[in-house]
């Protein structure tokens, strides 16, 4: 996967997909163990990347200037 070329739109709609195959009963077991270790990978990309935003992110301090967090 190349996670650093798709958006996190993109890995969340993956993970939408990966949960709904989970869900399904029709998923072998071997092959469930292998979405699920691909859905863990594009939660931590997700993760990193709306960490990276939320660092970014501007916020007022107490003499009402913008600072960053």
């Amino acid at each position: 996967m190349e996670k650093e070329k798709i958006s996190v739109e993109e890995a969340f709609a993956q993970l939408d997909e990966i949960v709904q195959r989970l869900e399904s009963e029709e998923i072998p077991l071997e092959e469930s163990f292998r979405v699920y270790q691909k859905g863990m990978e594009l939660l931590k990309y997700c993760s990193e990347k709306i960490d990276t935003v939320e660092k970014k992110m501007m916020k007022l301090n107490e003499n009402g200037e913008l600072s960053e967090f």
